[in-house]
C-alpha cells in the first residue's frame, strides 16, 4: 500500500514538473527529491536539473536534491553538472555553497562519496562527481566539530 502511495504521488510530481509555470516545476523538482531513490524519479529531476525554461527550477530541484546528502541525490546533481551549460551551472553551485557551507561533517560526508562516484562506470556521473568535488572543495564550512 505505501509504495503504491509512493508511486502515485512520484507520477504526480513528474506530471506537475512537466508544467509551463516554472514555479510548478521548481515546486515539483524539491519535492521529487525526497523521491530521488526511486528508478522512475531519476530521469525528470535530470530534467528538472537542467530546466530549459528557468534556473530557478535549476537552483531548487539541485537543492532538494544536494539536501539528501546522500548518493543518490549527489549522484544525479553530478550527472546533470556534467552536460550543464553555465547558467545551469551556476545555479548548482549556488545550491552547492547553500547546503555544504554549514557543517563540516557534511562537507567531508559529500567530498568522500564525490570521491567514491569520480570512480564510477557511468562516465557521466564520474565526469560530473569531479566538478562537484571541485565545487565542494572551494567551501569553508562556517562550522566545525570543537
Amino acid at each position: 500500500m505505501v509504495s503504491d502511495l509512493r508511486h502515485a504521488v512520484v507520477v504526480t510530481l513528474c506530471e506537475l514538473g512537466r508544467s509551463d509555470d516554472w514555479r510548478d516545476r521548481a515546486d515539483a523538482g524539491h519535492s521529487l527529491a525526497g523521491f530521488a531513490e526511486m528508478p522512475e524519479a531519476v530521469e525528470p529531476l535530470l530534467g528538472l536539473v537542467l530546466d530549459r525554461g528557468d534556473t530557478f527550477v535549476t537552483r531548487r530541484t539541485a537543492d532538494g536534491l544536494l539536501r539528501r546528502k546522500d548518493r543518490v541525490g549527489l549522484t544525479i546533481v553530478a550527472s546533470a553538472l556534467a552536460v550543464a551549460n553555465d547558467n545551469h551551472a551556476d545555479c548548482i553551485h549556488v545550491a552547492i555553497v547553500d547546503v555544504f557551507s554549514i557543517l563540516s561533517d557534511d562537507l567531508d560526508a559529500a567530498l568522500r562519496l564525490c570521491e567514491e562516484m569520480a570512480g564510477d562506470a557511468d562516465d557521466r556521473v564520474a565526469r560530473g562527481a569531479r566538478l562537484l568535488h571541485e565545487s565542494l572543495t572551494e567551501i569553508d564550512p562556517v562550522l566545525r566539530p570543537s
